[in-house]
């Protein structure tokens, strides 16, 4: 990809609003995108709230949960990962509604939502010049970057259940696969100097099935290949860990994004050795 120097989109230029690509962010993400399975199963099944009630109250949340998240001026860690865990949530429902309250086969929301997460890469990058995730330093930016991880849950949580599903492949071994092709995404950065924008997002869709399907795997019952733990157990072991790591880099700020790699990004420059630059 392009990342020719560019200037700042429209509005006030901010601290970068996300944090660091680190060994930290990765596992975050991924216990975020177990949750986002479990927490929607738990609120749809367990507590009755159907789908649709639970698609309401969660998106109500989600949206003044994101509307502090554009209001900060910095990274904030509690706020950015609760932000995720939602969003997570959130794009798990749109693909669950798609699908049993409309009868979208998953073939054709795997489809749709590729479409639409390629069509924000291209306005983004159209507008911006970079698809940096350290150059996120005003509204628009940001604007593109949650839009497109909207995107990629809901493509996730589609493409995840289309294989552990619709194919048959099962819970445990969707995992493994998921899991590999992460892998093989990092190789291709990190020994054959692969694009660092485009693998960080490659890789960013595939934790999210990677994680449905850990989620499942803990949750279901055992005679549908799971650990039987339950969707209640499951989420209050993934989320007190969340909360734990959060606190952790909130006190320690290790997945900080230092100040000069943030004036590089945002005018489009790309940093040597990093994921998602």
């Amino acid at each position: 990809m392009d990342t020719t120097r560019s200037r700042p989109a429209i509005g006030r230029t901010l601290l970068n609003k996300v944090p660091e690509v680190t060994v930290f962010f990765w596992v975050i993400k991924i216990l975020a995108t177990t949750v986002g399975e479990t927490a929607a199963d738990y609120l749809n099944a367990t507590l009755g709230l159907g789908l649709t009630g639970t698609t309401l109250v969660v998106g109500v949340l989600f949206l003044a949960v994101l509307a502090a998240q554009f209001r900060a001026r910095r990274y904030v860690p509690p706020l950015y990962w609760s932000t995720v865990v939602l969003i997570s949530v959130v794009g798990t429902l749109i693909t669950d509604n798609l699908t049993d309250n409309l009868g979208v086969p998953l073939e054709v929301s795997t489809a749709l939502f590729t479409v639409a997460l390629a069509v924000t890469f291209a306005v983004w990058f159209a507008k911006e010049r970079t698809l940096s995730i350290h150059s996120i330093v005003t509204r628009r930016r940001e604007g593109f970057y949650w839009t497109a991880i909207l995107f990629t849950f809901a493509l996730g949580t589609a493409a995840g259940d289309l294989v552990a599903e619709r194919l048959g492949v099962g819970y445990w071994l969707s995992a493994v696969l998921f899991a590999a092709l992460i892998a093989a995404v990092a190789v291709s950065h990190l020994v054959f100097k692969a694009n660092a924008i485009l693998t960080f997002w490659i890789a960013y869709v595939l934790t999210r099935p990677l994680g449905a399907s850990l989620g499942d795997g803990f949750s279901q019952p055992r005679a549908d290949g799971g650990l039987g733990l339950g969707t209640t157990v499951t989420s209050l072991i993934f989320l007190g860990t969340i909360l734990v790591l959060v606190a952790y880099l909130a006190v320690t700020r290790r997945d900080q994004t230092p100040p000069e790699l943030v004036a590089a990004a945002s005018k489009g420059s790309a940093v040597p050795g990093r994921l998602g630059t």
